[in-house]
């Protein structure tokens, strides 16, 4: 349940279109509903604008199904991340209403629609190179499943700086960008250093053996001499989508 939900709710006990009884069985599981293994925080969406969400890594293909079961029987959107092809195969055995996002890992329904006056504008998710695409679709399908306009740019990295540069447009106009490297982790520096808008850089753990898993590119990015920079964990395209939405929220 969010906002607009406990809204009409109320007007509809105002009015006398549902009775009190009814109003209580709809909100007997606030703020919290106990299944066997998890305690699911309904009321987060209401309180955060971010809804309840699986981290599917560690979780077995039955723990998953419970939960979203449960989040199903709710109005707000459902998302499942780090979800491996064979274990989504077997969750949608069940939830076919699922669906599954191969190269973000996740699985997702009931996406919110938001009001355009609700949004700031667009968030642009910019990834250095296609081995970064997994984080940079990771962070795009929660973007969107959270309501917000996305525009996305691939393979763009300081490689080749002229492929950036040739989006000097989308650069100016979005209204906050998340920028996805490996490597150096040199991208979201070069993107400070150009657009005039909030932006978060998400390290990734591509590259070769200097590059320690990510902790190169992290390092590099908190360490970087562009103002403004955010950044989150190694491989978090989520946490990045999640932030990009409360700032380009106007509610």
């Amino acid at each position: 349940m969010d906002k607009t939900d406990l809204h009409q709710l109320l007007t509809l006990v105002q009015n006398g279109h549902c009775s009190i009884a009814e109003a209580e069985k709809q909100l007997r599981h606030l703020p919290a509903e106990n299944i066997p293994g998890a305690c699911i925080d309904h009321q987060r969406g209401m309180r955060t604008n971010l809804p309840e969400v699986i981290y599917g890594e560690s979780k077995s293909a039955t723990q998953i199904t419970t939960i979203a079961q449960a989040l199903l029987k709710r109005s707000g959107p459902v998302m499942a991340t780090r979800i491996s092809r064979d274990k989504a195969t077997k969750i949608q055995q069940k939830l076919p209403e699922l669906q599954y996002h191969e190269q973000a890992r996740m699985l997702t329904a009931n996406p919110t629609t938001l009001d355009p006056d609700d949004v700031r504008g667009n968030i642009a998710i910019i990834c250095a190179g296609t081995s970064d695409l997994g984080v940079a679709e990771e962070a795009r399908v929660t973007a969107e499943t959270l309501g917000h306009p996305v525009q996305a740019l691939h393979d763009v990295g300081v490689a080749g700086l002229h492929r950036l540069l040739a989006h000097q447009e989308l650069l100016h106009h979005a209204s906050v960008i998340i920028a996805v490297a490996g490597m150096e982790g040199a991208l979201p520096s070069v993107i400070g250093g150009l657009a005039p808008c909030p932006l978060i850089g998400v390290p990734t753990s591509v590259g070769y053996g200097a590059s320690f898993g990510g902790l190169t590119a992290l390092l590099a990015m908190l360490n970087s001499c562009a103002p403004g920079l955010g950044v989150v964990n190694i491989d978090n395209g989520f946490g990045a989508a999640c932030l990009a939405a409360a700032i380009n929220r106007n509610t």
